[in-house]
């Protein structure tokens, strides 16, 4: 037989060989990706509330109480439009806000874009503030889907709007 004319292929042998690896380095690697996105809701969560929490705190030192508690001059106090437009505008020693600095509305923005998105369930993507006060402590609401976090404008206290748990048991509601 003319070993020219002879064509090469793989054996049985060979192609169970390369399925069984693919298979292990699969098995491998399918659990480290699926980690990799368990995790990923906790650190929305976390990044969402520092930019939100620094915004508080800056404006609540800069005018002695924390925004959303008196109105902004448009909105009523303690409703999310006001605590909005105190986070997003320029604002005066009141309270009261503007589209543009001047020399009374020199404090702020403290926000560039608006409230982030909540980025967990079942509030994903929602914008929205559920507003509370007294010594009321934040928590998952049920009441107001559009809802994405709770805000206690007497206290400062912000979280995000969600009864699920992150990947260490931890309910998102308690960061």
């Amino acid at each position: 037989m003319n070993t020219a004319s002879m064509k090469r292929a793989f054996s049985l042998v060979e192609l169970i060989v390369v399925v069984v690896i693919i298979g292990i380095l699969a098995a491998i690697a399918i659990p480290r990706f699926s980690r990799g996105t368990e995790g990923a809701g906790g650190s929305g969560v976390k990044g969402n509330l520092a930019v939100l929490r620094n915004a508080i705190e800056l404006y609540y030192y800069e005018h002695g109480e924390y925004p959303g508690k008196n109105g902004d001059g448009t909105n009523a106090a303690g409703t999310d439009a006001a605590l909005l437009n105190q986070l997003i505008q320029f604002s005066d020693d009141a309270g009261n806000v503007n589209a543009t600095r001047t020399s009374t509305y020199r404090y702020g923005p403290y926000l560039r874009k608006g409230i982030p998105p909540c980025p967990v369930a079942p509030r994903i993507a929602q914008t929205g503030v559920e507003m509370i006060s007294g010594s009321t402590v934040p928590a998952f609401t049920s009441s107001n889907a559009a809802a994405g976090w709770v805000f206690n404008y007497d206290t400062g206290d912000i979280v995000v709007n969600s009864d699920q748990t992150d990947p260490d048991g931890v309910q998102y509601d308690a960061y």
